[in-house]
Order: structure tokens, then sequence, then C-alpha cells
């Protein structure tokens, strides 16, 4: 399931693209079948141990392009062990609202693309993720949990103030939203309360099936109720 809309952020062939808190890996398994080069960077050690073997399935499996590299990188967001001008491309997805000192981070991304380089910055959007965190305390008070609320106006004017140049936006999982309200008002943990478990049924069915009814509904919730909001912004050149 991506974030990311990789038509407004392209990657190909002799493209370096950092996944910043790359989490499972799931966009930097994207960059790497479009034929880029891809760190897939994380603090979390042992999820990384999971990317690296997926990267080794690909290659296996004949699904990386000729010339595509795939590595994996533990570290802190804070102080990224890369030279400056490092990354073409830098994805940041559902990364900064766990960061308390999040400015940093933004300077860090900001010194890591090279001059025109460009980053996808993705973060739950306002009001779905405010309901979330009215429903249920425990969604955002866990260890490593989410720290701050972004507008989508905080957003863009803390990455304008450290260098970037603003570019489009747009919503994302407008059909997920509902799933977090329902698991937030049950309790986050509650992973096998029935009204949960069958609507992330519904869910695993959407992500495998991609059926046009849903493919349209979550086209319309998006602007309203997106999980996410995706900006695209770029290093001055």
């Amino acid at each position: 399931m991506l974030t990311v809309d990789f038509g407004r952020l392209p990657v190909g062939p002799g493209t370096r693209v950092l996944d910043l808190g790359c989490g499972g890996g799931r966009h930097a398994f994207e960059v790497l079948r479009r034929g880029a080069d891809v760190v897939a960077f994380d603090m979390d050690a042992e999820e990384l141990e999971g990317v690296a073997s997926m990267f080794a399935a690909m290659d296996k499996a004949g699904e990386v392009p000729a010339g595509a590299t795939a590595e994996t990188v533990t570290g802190d967001a804070l102080k990224m062990p890369f030279e400056d001008a490092s990354f073409d491309r830098v994805i940041a997805a559902e990364v900064l609202e766990h960061i308390p000192d999040d400015m940093a981070a933004m300077r860090e991304i900001f010194r890591v693309l090279k001059p025109g380089g460009r980053a996808a910055i993705t973060v739950p959007s306002f009001l779905p993720e405010r309901i979330c965190w009215a429903l249920d305390e425990a969604y955002h008070t866990a260890p490593g949990g989410h720290v701050r609320i972004y507008t989508l106006a905080e957003l863009s004017a803390k990455l304008k103030s450290i260098g970037m140049e603003i570019g489009p936006h747009h919503h994302a999982h407008g059909l997920h939203a509902p799933y977090w309200w329902i698991k937030c008002a049950v309790g986050v943990n509650n992973d096998d309360h029935p009204l949960a478990k069958a609507y992330h049924e519904i869910l695993v069915w959407d992500i495998m099936k991609r059926p046009a009814a849903t493919r349209i509904a979550e086209a319309l919730l998006n602007p309203l109720i997106g999980k996410s909001v995706v900006l695209y912004v770029r290093k001055p050149a």
C-alpha cells in the first residue's frame, strides 16, 4: 500500500533515493522495482533485517532491473550517516509525527538532498488524526507514538523555513481513516474486536483485489478524510 505518488516523485535508473524511516519497506521496494538505487534507512535494526531479506528475494525472483541497487542502513533521522547532497530523492512517509525535534529532521532531509532534488513528506491528516486522539489516549501516548498533529499549513511553513520550495499535495487512504476510528473507539490494541476485524478484512481484500468500486470510493473520500497528506517539496538548485 503506497502513500507516495511516483507520478509526482519520479524515480528510475540513475536516481539515488533515501527512504527515511522506511519501516517495513513498502516504498523502498517500489523504488527498487522502478530501477532506482535505494537506501532503506531506519532506527529499527530488526525491521531492517526483514527489508534486506525482501530485497534479496526480489533479486532472486528477477524483480530488480539491471543496475538497480538496494541497501539498508541503521541510524538516527536527526544525524544521518550520509554526506551532504547524497540523494536525488528523499521519501519520509509517516515519520515526522514521531519525532519531537521535527525541524532537526527536516534540516537533515534538506542537507542530504542534492540541489534540485525532490522529497515526498507524508504525515497523518489533521481531521482523521484529531478524531483518533480524541477517541483513545493510548493511540498517541504509547512509546514511539505520535507526538503532534500537523495541519498542512504548519507542515508547509516548517519545510519552507528550512529552505524547501513547496510543491503540490494530495491526500491518501480515505478508506483507512474509518478503520482507525473503529480501532480507537473499541480500544486501539483490541485487534480481536469483531467490528475492527471485519473492517480490516475489507481493507486487505481491497489492497489485494483493487476493485473499481473501492478505487472510486477512495478517490472521493481522500480529499475529505484521507488518513495521510502527502506534500512534495524541492531543494532549490
